[in-house]
């Protein structure tokens, strides 16, 4: 008998690509905060929002910093598993541009101002919402194509 494995190779190939993704969006956030542009880092809010709301202790700064990749990467892996699962009838960039910018959709405008973490988007500072639209456009893209790079028909 044969026995299916727990995660299908299509999401573990698309957790890949989303690791692929996330790291990329994340040198355009890093360089984005160097010039001002975002204000706190939205992972880092997002994963302080979450300890204070289980009741843990708030990290230091270096710890939450941390903390904030790690909640990050890991998101973005997830995203990417998801994305896997979606039927492939658009260009790899175009769907992964899709995805990323759906993502953001429903992030900032629904679980993160839910979370109180950030004000949603329709209300956030312009700038941070440019580099965030921006950083899920290049995280879909990348995310797209590199899913569809590692796939083995090719």
């Amino acid at each position: 008998m044969s026995r299916r494995p727990l995660l299908s190779r299509s999401v573990v190939r698309g957790a890949a690509a989303g690791l692929t993704g996330t790291t990329a969006m994340s040198v355009l956030m890093l360089l984005s905060d160097r010039l001002g542009l975002l204000g706190r880092q939205p992972p880092q809010a997002i994963s302080d929002r979450a300890v204070h709301l289980v009741g843990g202790d708030l990290p230091s700064e270096s710890e939450s910093r941390a903390l904030g990749v790690l909640a990050h990467l890991g998101f973005g892996v997830a995203a990417g598993g998801a994305y896997a699962l979606l039927p492939a009838r658009l260009p790899p960039v175009l769907r992964g541009s899709a995805w990323g910018l759906l993502v953001y959709a429903v992030s900032y405008q629904g679980w993160v101002p839910a979370l109180g973490a950030l004000p949603p988007a329709s209300r956030d500072r312009r700038d941070r919402v440019a580099v965030m639209v921006t950083s899920h456009l290049v995280y879909g893209a990348v995310l797209g194509a590199t899913e569809r790079a590692l796939r083995p028909e090719r």
